[in-house]
């Protein structure tokens, strides 16, 4: 895919940095969600160029791999144009992006295909450096905030999809547990037992890490 980010947005679990809020994305004005609507090619190119962060970046977490993160967003973006006759310009299009690409990577898990990679992102490349650094913190302070986002997105990758999902959704995406249930399709408790468990699990493999 074209353009694709490449890296996804720093952040981290439980909000020890910024996370990526659904709400951090300014929502287009009405008119151009009208555009969207009608298919309008500009329109799709300027609401595509609004939200690939989002939409790489949840797949990215989800799926831990960028080829497949890329696969997935595309897929996404395409959903999006096929329905664009059913998006509702009085509402922001970032939840509905957020749930088409969660079901996006489901059916990416159910494919069989699917693989997770556990390989952690080569740091060595110019291009991942120079995103993972802040530009800001002593070269020191910056390596050692790529290893604990390593440690971090290695134990994620670890966890059973669902629990995984409900992690992003509420800690990157920042989505509150009623919005997860919705997106998951389960019940608000049952979002709120699946997180808590979640993270239970990840301390537990994060113990002795950072």
């Amino acid at each position: 895919m074209a353009d694709s980010p490449s890296q996804p947005p720093d952040s981290s679990v439980a909000g020890e940095v910024t996370p990526n809020r659904v709400s951090a994305v300014a929502t287009p004005d009405r008119a151009l969600l009208e555009r969207v609507r009608l298919r309008d090619p500009e329109a799709l190119g300027a609401f595509y160029d609004r939200y690939l962060d989002l939409v790489f970046g949840l797949a990215w977490r989800l799926l831990g791999d960028r080829t497949r993160a890329e696969d997935a967003a595309s897929e996404v973006f395409l959903k999006v144009h096929r329905a664009a006759d059913r998006l509702d310009p009085e509402r922001d299009p970032a939840p509905w992006l957020t749930t088409i690409t969660t079901n996006v990577c489901r059916d990416v898990w159910r494919s069989g295909a699917y693989r997770m990679s556990r390989r952690a992102a080569d740091i060595d490349d110019p291009v991942q450096a120079a995103s993972l650094s802040t530009g800001r913190n002593d070269p020191e302070d910056d390596s050692l905030a790529r290893e604990r986002e390593r440690l971090v997105q290695q134990a994620l990758a670890e966890l059973p999809e669902p629990l995984r999902t409900a992690i992003v959704l509420h800690d990157y995406q920042g989505l509150d547990h009623r919005q997860v249930a919705e997106v998951m399709h389960i019940a608000h408790d049952a979002a709120r037992k699946r997180y808590s468990r979640a993270l239970a699990l990840l301390a537990e493999a994060l113990k002795g890490r950072l």
